[in-house]
């Protein structure tokens, strides 16, 4: 009934509003005689084949419509992304992966999704996600280049081999272009100064020998947005809101252990004690930035001339440079650290002390900790293509590469915990009281730090296509082809994290690569008139991990002029990443409460994070999946199209690191214990205070995920003397299960995450774009559906969905507007606002580690209303 009353909601606001735009699936029959190549496929088909895949075009307008200035934008409003989809919106000082983003298809992981750009792999990027997620980033794909964005909402690995589990999204550039055009928009939000401006242009000339070069230039920037610029969402302590206090035990003034007892500092404020009177809290909310600044200037050459009457040299070459920073608060030391205060040192507030260790301290007179990031990325393809006896073949060699650097000054707040030391030791840095200590002191304490990260693909392919033979619907097709690839992948963090001189930052260090061999094939047969049928299989042969084989069947039958169903079923698989299999010791940071501590001493009941130190398996296998898609399309009149897919993907030896609750439970009520470590304990305790956790990676989890997707599109209505074309775009999750071990590592347990936190049961975007003469005008909604919060219901590291029911995190509903002129020669004009009635993010009390603040920040903008101009100039 739920179901039914909400999708009956759905239709109503898709009666008010939709979106424009292209799908092939959807394609009304026309005379054209030109073939295309759509994602999903390697066969060029006629421009009015109907896909029997579910395949969503995005052209160039529809994009430009949205307002949007960059990819990450874009997918996060798609209904068909989901959790895992990720941005540049909260990284910080800790942030493995800052300056990038990624999309997720269908929630299960963005390296489930492969990412292509003109049907080609490109290199990841340099730094992994969350330590050792491998994904291409989206930021390096300059918006004023796109001509189309395809994405295919299947499981695609007998096409396109690893990675392509849950869809792939291809980046189609623009190419023979002739003349010149010029576009510069601007934009800010209403209640901050977070603005960003773009600039790009186009030029292309056409030559003899059916040649054309196009060369496009794009320029992006936006200032930072800090957490304190959104009201609510600036502390860590969202008690006052109904949510946790998420402050931190590393407090500023922090607490020592005087002749081996706790002690708080005497000059702690009293809103700050907490833990028994033992800790001073601290609120490193304020520090935070929501987006941080970034700046992306990327340069794309296209050009093609024939060599001869049948070969043709074609060529891409693309470089981008990509500027961006990330700051938290600042640098936070625990009992690990080792730091020991003289007790006849001259500011100490304890007198008659013999012994002074400090246990939990930050040094905010030191400032907020910084990164500056660049990065380069650089891609060359050369190839030839022609025609041979009515059978086209290509060929192509490419090379790319992305390099990051990730540095800070020693004014962007990076303390030695060896410089601390001298300095307390000299008597000069006074860590008592919440002192502000003299600049000197400062510039002795910090250093600089310089991680370097890249990645470099090097392929090669070859494919052929054509007609086999007749049958009775037209001509049976074949495409079949050989590919060659490796990949290499290092991470090389700053020695002085290796040396442990550098404290409360996750640190990366990786270093792996490997050889790719595939070969695959592709065959089309119309079977009847109205009766298609594809087959595909391809080999992939790992240097590493080994081999696999993945077939692929679908087809379509049109039953009658306005009526078709569509099916498809295929296997797939995502090799292990580079930074699953080479990964070093590496760090990541987790919130949660040490209970078996809390137990112990009130002092280590407060939640606060704890490094995770992870090292890469080898031994990994492959993650192996199958996937089956099934859809009806309907065309009840020749301007309304209709299509619903029921679709489901199935995963197993999903790669993970074991269960940090199962870790927890095992090892970390043992002092002794090498897995979960702690410091000596207080005199009369039995467990010290938690330092670090050791884990890994295993192939150990399966995932099983279901789902509907219903669009529709209207288009040509006749209103107000203009044209009203409609758009919606609806996906409805109906299963998410995961099978992962439960925390007492005893057996395993399935949970259903459809509907708990992150994971959303309905997505939706209805739009609708009105044109008359010179004037345009477009409205969208983009709807993200509620969800359970506090998945970790009493943060202790375990996740309790199955035996707890939490609160529910409210729907997020915006307005996006836009209104277009063209009534100036070879000039357009518009103007627009997103998030019209600047609607606030949807309350959340959060996972008790990366959403912190009162809300979910992977599902949810905080940026609110935006409002931005464009106009762009042609001839």
């Amino acid at each position: 009934m739920e179901f039914k009353t909400r999708f009956t909601h759905t239709l109503m606001y898709a009666s008010i509003l939709a979106a424009t735009g292209t799908m092939p699936a959807l394609a009304q029959n026309t005379a054209t005689i030109e073939e295309v190549t759509v994602v999903g496929s390697r066969i060029a088909r006629g421009a009015d084949f109907n896909s029997p895949t579910p395949v969503e075009v995005l052209d160039r307008e529809t994009i430009e419509k949205s307002g949007y200035n960059n990819l990450q934008q874009l997918f996060e409003k798609s209904p068909a992304a989901g959790n895992g989809t990720f941005s540049t919106r909260g990284n910080n000082q800790d942030s493995t992966a800052n300056g990038a983003a990624a999309v997720s298809l269908r929630g299960m992981g963005a390296d489930a999704t492969l990412v292509l750009v003109n049907g080609r792999r490109v290199a990841i990027s340099a730094f992994a996600e969350g330590i050792t997620t491998n994904f291409v980033d989206i930021n390096t794909i300059p918006v004023g280049a796109l001509e189309r964005v395809e994405v295919l909402k299947d499981g695609a690995s007998a096409i396109y081999g690893s990675d392509a589990v849950a869809g792939v999204v291809n980046i189609v550039l623009r190419n023979d272009f002739e003349g010149f055009e010029v576009s510069a928009g601007y934009g800010n939000t209403t209640n901050s100064d977070n603005d960003e401006k773009t600039f790009s242009a186009i030029w292309g000339v056409n030559g003899e020998k059916d040649s054309n070069l196009t060369l496009i230039f794009d320029y992006f920037s936006n200032s930072a947005l800090m957490n304190k610029d959104r009201g609510r969402l600036g502390t860590a302590n969202q008690s006052a809101n109904g949510g946790m206090d998420f402050r931190s035990s590393r407090g500023y003034p922090g607490y020592f252990y005087v002749d081996g007892d706790i002690t708080i500092d005497p000059a702690c404020p009293a809103d700050q004690v907490v833990g028994g009177g033992d800790v001073c809290a601290y609120d490193y909310g304020p520090w935070n930035v929501l987006t941080p600044a970034a700046e992306r200037t990327g340069l794309t050459l296209m050009g093609h001339t024939d060599l001869t009457n049948d070969i043709e040299f074609f060529t891409e070459i693309a470089v981008q440079h990509n500027k961006s920073s990330a700051r938290g608060a600042p640098t936070p030391l625990d009992e690990s650290a080792g730091l020991t205060v003289p007790a006849s040192h001259p500011d100490s507030p304890f007198a008659g002390a013999t012994t002074i260790d400090i246990g939990r301290y930050r040094t905010v007179d030191a400032g907020a900790r910084e990164w500056d990031i660049e990065t380069d990325n650089l891609r060359g393809v050369f190839g030839l293509r022609g025609e041979v006896n009515g059978w086209r073949w290509e060929t192509s060699v490419q090379r790319a590469r992305s390099e990051s650097m990730q540095t800070g000054s020693r004014s962007q707040g990076w303390v030695r915990t060896d410089f601390l030391q001298q300095e307390i030791d000299a008597g000069r840095y006074n860590p008592f009281g919440g002192t502000q200590n003299p600049e000197s002191v400062i510039d002795a304490i910090t250093t600089s730090l310089v991680r370097r990260g890249a990645s470099q693909l090097t392929a090669f392919d070859f494919n052929v296509s054509g007609e086999l033979f007749e049958l009775a619907g037209g001509n049976a097709a074949m495409a079949a082809g050989v590919e060659y690839r490796e990949e290499k992948a290092t991470d090389i963090p700053d020695d002085q994290f290796q040396r442990g001189l550098i404290f409360g930052t996750e640190s990366v260090s990786a270093k792996a690569k490997r050889d790719i061999t595939s070969a695959y094939i592709e065959v089309a047969l119309p079977v009847m008139d109205n009766f298609d049928v594809s087959l595909a299989t391809r080999y992939d042969s790992y240097s590493d991990f080994g081999n696999t084989v993945n077939p692929m069947l679908n087809g379509r039958w049109q039953i009658t002029d306005s009526l078709s169903v569509r099916g498809s079923w295929g296997t797939g698989f995502r090799a292990p990443s580079l930074a699953q299999i080479g990964l070093g010791p590496s760090q990541e940071s987790k919130f949660f409460i040490d209970t078996y501590g809390c137990a112990i001493n009130a002092a280590y009941c407060a939640s606060t994070d704890y490094n995770i130190v992870f090292s890469g398996n080898p031994d990994l296998e492959a993650e192996e999946s199958e996937s089956y898609n099934l859809g009806v399309i309907f065309e009840p009149m020749d301007d309304l199209q209709l299509s619903l897919d029921y679709w489901n993907i199935q995963q197993e030896g999903k790669i993970d690191d074991a269960p940090l609750g199962f870790i927890y439970a095992q090892f970390c009520n043992d002092q002794n214990s090498t897995v979960c470590v702690r410091s000596t304990p207080q005199t009369g305790d039995s467990l010290g205070a938690l330092q670090s956790i050791n884990n890994t990676f295993i192939n150990i989890g399966e995932q099983n995920v279901t789902g509907i997707d219903f669009a529709a599109r209207y288009s040509g209505l006749e209103l107000a003397g203009g044209s009203l074309n409609l758009r919606l775009d609806y996906a409805y999750l109906l299963e998410f299960e995961r099978v992962e071990l439960d925390s007492d590592g005893t057996s395993f347990k399935t949970t259903d995450l459809a509907g708990e936190y992150e994971y959303p049961v309905h997505r939706w975007v209805a739009a609708g774009d009105w044109d008359m003469d010179n004037f345009g005008f477009t409205a969208s909604v983009n709807y993200t559906g509620e969800f359970e919060d506090t998945p970790d219901f009493d943060f202790d590291g375990t996740l309790d969905y199955e035996s707890n029911t939490s609160r529910t995190v409210e729907a997020f509903v915006t307005l996006n507007l836009q209104a277009r002129y063209t009534g100036f020669t070879d000039v357009n004009l518009s103007l627009g606002v997103d998030n019209a009635l600047d609607e606030d993010v949807p309350f959340a009390i959060g996972d008790g580690d990366s959403d912190l603040y009162g809300y979910v920040s992977g599902q949810h903008s905080p940026r609110g209303r935006f409002v931005y101009g464009k106009v762009t100039y042609s001839f």
